[in-house]
């Protein structure tokens, strides 16, 4: 994980996250990106020492992270990171293609191009944290793209199932794809997927999304933690 990490979040709906959110946010980030890894307990201490914050904010966020079942309790010790089995993976990817890939390519006719351009800085932050092997950062920007993009459908309950999902989801395959050197290809996608719509291309937004799915799929699925699934 990247050291001292500042804890950043996205503010689709207008309203300023509270530190405890944000550093919520990070860890989940962290967890996605597979920085945390399943089965093993996290002190607060020491998760407030990796990230540079206190202790206190970050114990208040995995009690939330435990609501939401992505690390259960460990009394006495902290938490304990839940594993996802392959099942549950294809399950997530599945839905995830029912929704973001009709709803994305839809707005190559519905979304304003402003907003649309609006959101370049956000697929260029998703480059640039690739090139810096920043998974922590890349997996945050990701979520700014695809969920304000979905927010564009102006359907609210939409963008909250797929941030559930989501956050349930693990990308393995990150910390691989950094040391081949593949990860700012993945990412590059992000911009090609704003350019097709800024072209009203349908048919193109379709592809990019059906393609960027299945490579994320395909990152979980090859670089999985031995023993896990």
């Amino acid at each position: 994980m990247a050291a001292q990490h500042s804890p950043a979040l996205p503010e689709l709906g207008g309203r300023k996250p509270s530190y405890r959110e944000r550093v919520a946010d990070a860890l989940r980030a962290a967890l996605i990106a597979g920085e945390l890894h399943p089965g093993e307990v996290y002190s607060a201490p020491g998760l407030a020492a990796r990230f540079g914050v206190s202790a206190t904010p970050v114990r208040e966020a995995m009690l939330d992270l435990a609501k939401e079942g992505l690390v259960d309790t460990v009394p006495n010790k902290g938490f304990r990171v839940t594993a996802v089995s392959e099942r549950q993976l294809d399950e997530y990817t599945h839905v995830r293609s029912l929704i973001e890939i009709p709803t994305t390519a839809g707005l190559a006719a519905t979304a304003a191009l402003a907003d649309l351009e609006a959101l370049r800085p956000v697929a260029q932050e998703i480059v640039s944290a690739a090139e810096a092997g920043d998974l922590i950062a890349y997996v945050e920007a990701d979520l700014r793209l695809h969920l304000g993009l979905l927010a564009l459908a102006g359907n609210g309950h939409l963008v909250e199932v797929v941030r559930d999902l989501r956050r349930r989801s693990r990308l393995y395959g990150l910390t691989a794809l950094v040391e081949q050197g593949r990860l700012r290809a993945s990412a590059e996608e992000h911009l090609e997927l704003l350019d097709v719509l800024l072209a009203r291309d349908e048919a193109a937004v379709r592809a990019v999304m059906t393609r960027h799915l299945g490579h994320v799929r395909g990152m979980w699925a090859a670089h999985r933690p031995s023993g896990e699934g």
